[in-house]
């Protein structure tokens, strides 16, 4: 599987983050490698905007993302308000078009596993049903432990292959908060999930060779295993 579903507790947890990051990482330290990156469903503008400013992607916009709502809102919400539908096979045909001609692709998924994709479908259903491998990422605040399990579970239920967790600084955070709002060890034991690090507060997404260091300060091994026969080629 040569795919990761970036995914969080809620919105604004920092999934773009480390999306970019690990996209710079892929590129700064495997430039060999194919990247592509996707957020296959995106409401209002952002991610996709962004994407194509910082990387070098030879994707289209509708390859990046292949379903776009004018709405910032839930996307079942924001194609009723533009008389459409949530089309998922398209979605599907776009990434198998992706996957085909990159070593990499990572997707954004859009707010958190429970935010719901059509009126029946939530992101943890999509992933569970798609076999798509899985990062969680947590913001550090008070109330993560709580958000952290709540959300394994559901992932659990739903059959997702969570890979892991990051822990990820919405805002500068003392090591002392980290402690005590996000104990990676407390994290671990309620959910039987590795936390895969912590993320600190980075306000300059387009310093690429600080982002992708950064997630080089993660547990990489577990992470890449995602992609593991990519890596006994090197």
């Amino acid at each position: 599987m040569n795919t990761l579903l970036i995914t969080g507790t809620d919105t604004e947890a920092g999934k773009t983050v480390f999306t970019t990051a690990y996209s710079a990482y892929w590129q700064i330290y495997y430039p060999q490698r194919r990247l592509g990156i996707m957020k296959p469903i995106q409401s209002g503008e952002g991610d996709r905007e962004l994407y194509q400013k910082l990387f070098s992607l030879d994707q289209s916009s509708e390859e990046i993302t292949p379903l776009y709502f004018q709405a910032p809102l839930a996307p079942p919400i924001a194609a009723a308000r533009e008389n459409r539908e949530v089309d998922l096979g398209l979605v599907w045909q776009t990434l198998e078009k992706v996957r085909s001609r990159h070593d990499i692709v990572l997707i954004e998924a859009l707010g958190g596993l429970g935010s719901p994709i059509t009126s029946e479908l939530t992101v943890a259903d999509l992933a569970g049903e798609w076999r798509l491998p899985t990062v969680l990422i947590v913001p550090v605040k008070l109330g993560a432990i709580g958000q952290a399990v709540a959300n394994v579970a559901l992932a659990k239920q739903s059959r997702v292959h969570l890979v892991g967790i990051v822990l990820n600084c919405i805002e500068a955070r003392t090591e002392a908060q980290i402690a005590d709002w996000t104990p990676p060890e407390l994290i671990q034991s309620l959910t039987n999930t590795p936390v895969l690090g912590c993320v600190p507060y980075l306000d300059n997404l387009s310093d690429l060779e600080k982002m992708a260091q950064v997630i080089s300060n993660l547990d990489l091994e577990t992470l890449m295993l995602t992609f593991k026969s990519l890596n006994q080629k090197d």
